[in-house]
């Protein structure tokens, strides 16, 4: 008698430099066999969710974020809408997926944007190239500027979808979610910069949508420890902590699934 694998999708949310714990996370999941059939990502969830199905190990992704800077002075902007130029990153991307498209990735990934001027979610499609898609998804709003594809506006998917688990419904079968935007502990004396309130303004407006999206899922993997952490966390040994906190969280919340 043979026995039918169920197909698994696997969601992964925005949360800048949090999003390593994504790779923590699924460096778990490997372990233990189970691998994703299909992803969806939005933001630094999409980032990951690319860069492990073009064959990149969960070790390596961490490398990839650590590689990045985002502060550095060649990224910042006076004459777009954002401290931070968009394409200054083109190529940090470009030196991985080259000129691929979403369709050439070893697993099918789906990834979301926000098309500013119409007010829509945009779900890109296999023509459109990697580089492109991972940098509109990861367009913060008033820190990193909107980025432009075919004449069209993007910013980060996590306006409209910062976790993207209906993007699977009706897909998979069974399908994962790793939230590692859980909200910051903060004092009121933390809200001194344009940075600090932007960010806690996306975070606080995400997790109120977002949790409704969990029940969609069969597993959610929440590391709650995240909260201490910065959305644009730039130390590599506070990055290499989040890699860790995302494995034992979902190592913590295992149970056997009928996968």
């Amino acid at each position: 008698m043979s026995i039918v694998k169920k197909t698994i999708g696997l969601v992964l949310s925005g949360g800048g430099a949090k999003g390593i714990a994504h790779a923590g996370a699924i460096k778990f999941l490997n372990e233990k066999n189970i691998y994703p059939d299909r992803l969806a990502g939005t933001s630094a969830g999409s980032i990951v969710a690319a860069l492990y199905a073009i064959g990149k190990t969960p070790g390596e992704i961490l490398e990839f974020f650590q590689s990045i800077y985002i502060f550095h002075w060649r990224h910042l902007t006076f004459k777009k809408a954002g401290l931070i130029d968009s394409e200054s990153f083109r190529d940090n991307f470009h030196s991985i997926f080259k000129d691929a498209t979403l369709g050439d990735l070893n697993i099918p990934v789906q990834v979301t944007a926000t098309n500013m001027v119409r007010g829509r979610l945009t779900i890109f499609d296999e023509k459109t190239k990697i580089v492109d898609a991972l940098i509109a998804s990861s367009a913060f709003p008033g820190i990193i500027s909107p980025y432009e594809i075919n004449g069209e506006t993007y910013s980060d998917g996590g306006i409209l979808n910062h976790f993207p688990s209906d993007v699977l419904y009706g897909q998979c079968e069974t399908i994962i979610g790793i939230y590692v935007s859980p909200i910051q502990k903060i004092k009121a004396a933390d809200l001194n910069s344009i940075r600090a309130v932007t960010t806690r303004a996306f975070d606080i407006f995400s997790a109120n949508s977002d949790t409704q999206k969990f029940t969609v899922c069969d597993w959610i993997i929440k590391p709650e420890e995240l909260s201490i952490y910065s959305t644009f966390e730039t130390n590599k040994a506070k990055m290499e902590t989040i890699f860790n906190i995302g494995y034992e969280a979902a190592k913590n919340s295992f149970s056997e699934l009928n996968l």
